[in-house]
């Protein structure tokens, strides 16, 4: 199944008949991309599941409408277990960015960490999911795929936010902190935590 935010309601791409009960189920051969993205855009239902039986083909199809942007990024954590948040947006998120050519996705998480946070001394633990979320550009829908790494550093010194990129705080935040965070940040973040 694949999950993907427009106006922070998620479609669930998916080859299960599990919700077909749902007023919000649709299969793929009776409705457009363009209708989905409108019916999600109308919020008329707080999720939405298209279905075909072959979800490669789905994918496939879903991802053809769309112009592509890669981005990666990190959920960091320090020697206290504390999280790397980022304020831009009036919401908390994760510091993420596009990956440049010839930069590998892991490259490219540890550059825009350093860049959107002023950290550094940044270690890879493991690959995290993969997130989706369309946004429009240029009068375009575009489906932006972030790649996640989870992360740990031992940095010590002033965390310091990239002005230019609307960040406006950069902070490690507490278990308790983290909870209180995630209730102000984006559906694709928040699945990085569950």
């Amino acid at each position: 199944m694949y999950t993907i935010f427009y106006n922070e309601i998620p479609i669930l791409l998916t080859n299960s008949l599990d919700n077909l009960s749902e007023d919000s189920f649709f299969y793929k051969d009776d409705i457009t991309i363009e209708s989905v993205l409108e019916i999600a855009k109308s919020k008329k239902f707080s999720v939405i599941y298209l279905y075909n039986a072959d979800l490669k083909l789905l994918w496939k199809e879903f991802k053809w409408f769309f112009k592509i942007e890669r981005a990666a990024g990190g959920l960091v954590k320090n020697k206290n277990e504390e999280t790397l948040f980022i304020y831009r947006f009036e919401k908390w998120d994760l510091p993420k960015g596009k990956i440049e050519k010839g930069e590998s996705k892991k490259e490219a998480a540890i550059r825009e960490v350093e860049e959107e946070c002023g950290v550094n001394k940044l270690k890879i633990d493991k690959k995290l999911q993969k997130t989706y979320h369309i946004f429009q550009r240029n009068g375009r829908e575009t489906l932006k795929i972030t790649y996640w790494y989870l992360m740990n550093t031992n940095y010590s010194g002033t965390l310091k936010p990239q002005l230019e990129e609307g960040i406006t705080e950069v902070v490690f935040k507490n278990e308790r902190e983290t909870k209180e965070a995630l209730k102000n940040t984006y559906g694709n973040i928040k699945l990085l935590f569950n």
